[in-house]
């Protein structure tokens, strides 16, 4: 048996989640393609799918499988791209995982930009704020927020976030306008929390170039940003926030920056990818391309406030959030807002 055409056999059989179909887009006749997944289920000693007359799934053996089919192939690919005619440009399937209000605000209102420079590159977004294992799971690249710590992966910074504490004017006219760090002792925040860990987001100002963590009272806590941003505007309270993510609330009046004399801590952006001494086409050129994009907005490229608001209105900027993240040896940490 060949033993990556069976690997390309069971991944097709798998993306297309029918024996028949993955038949006819192999250009292979369904009893093949049949006998070839009993054939490695045999070579394997494992059940790789459950089958039944209406759907297939994935056994966790079949699971973990797939993944390592993925990057095999995929390292196969990116070997053979190696030798081709460096002319046709990058190709072949590239998965990426990003916060998903980058992905949703930031990447795919530029995405037609991307195919238009590089159009045979297949593009397989994952948007999620979980711990992503980019070896186990095939993620080529990954977008964080945050300080990254030291480890074999690469982080190439490609951007900054600048945060901004506000509120609506509803919960500002019942609580009042706080004029001093202590005074938010007497306020509310809506907080935001970590999925993996369930705990609160720390509040935190820059005083005098020191960072210093303000403990926040709070009545409701969310782990999603645009609730995070609706619960403000609702008037639960005051939070902290992007100013890419409500510059439009804040310029309607819906929503007032509080405490503009001391900033909030701002998160540096960075597109973390696999250390290879020999950088696929596809990576190389989606690095590149978003580093780019990032870099054409001072809202996102990092600069002064006066900047942002005068001179960036990025895919109108309507909502977001933003993460801290941590990488380990194999592992990208569970970005959180």
């Amino acid at each position: 048996m060949d033993r990556l055409q069976a690997m390309q056999v069971f991944t097709r059989v798998v993306d297309a989640n029918s024996f028949t179909r993955a038949a006819d887009s192999l250009g292979l006749p369904r009893t093949t393609v049949t006998t070839t997944i009993q054939a490695l289920e045999g070579l394997l000693n494992v059940r790789l799918l459950n089958r039944t007359t209406r759907r297939l799934s994935l056994t966790p053996d079949g699971a973990a499988y797939y993944e390592r089919c993925m990057r095999i192939l995929a390292e196969v690919d990116e070997t053979e791209a190696l030798f081709r005619d460096v002319t046709r440009g990058p190709s072949g399937r590239l998965r990426i995982d990003v916060p998903p209000s980058i992905g949703r605000l930031i990447i795919i209102p530029k995405l037609c930009d991307f195919y238009t420079r590089y159009p045979d590159v297949e593009l397989v977004i994952g948007m999620s704020d979980r711990p992503v294992d980019m070896v186990q799971e095939a993620v080529d690249c990954v977008v964080r927020v945050g300080d990254l710590q030291d480890s074999s992966m690469v982080a190439r910074r490609i951007g900054t976030f600048h945060i901004v504490t506000c509120a609506a004017p509803r919960y500002l006219a019942e609580y009042g306008m706080p004029g001093t760090l202590d005074d938010l002792q007497h306020h509310h925040a809506v907080h935001y929390f970590s999925s993996r860990t369930g705990r609160n987001m720390d509040w935190d100002f820059v005083i005098e170039g020191k960072v210093t963590e303000v403990k926040m009272a709070g009545r409701v806590a969310v782990n999603d940003s645009e609730v995070y941003v609706a619960c403000a505007l609702q008037g639960f309270g005051l939070i902290q926030a992007p100013r890419y993510m409500v510059l439009p609330q804040l310029e309607s009046g819906e929503l007032v920056e509080v405490l503009p004399q001391w900033q909030p801590s701002s998160h540096p952006i960075s597109v973390v990818y696999l250390h290879n001494r020999h950088l696929s086409p596809k990576v190389r050129a989606f690095v590149d391309w978003i580093a780019e994009l990032f870099g054409s907005c001072p809202l996102l490229g990092g600069c002064s406030s006066d900047m942002v608001e005068n001179e960036c209105r990025f895919a109108q900027c309507e909502q977001g959030n933003t993460m801290r993240g941590i990488i380990d040896r194999n592992n990208v940490a569970e970005a959180v807002f």
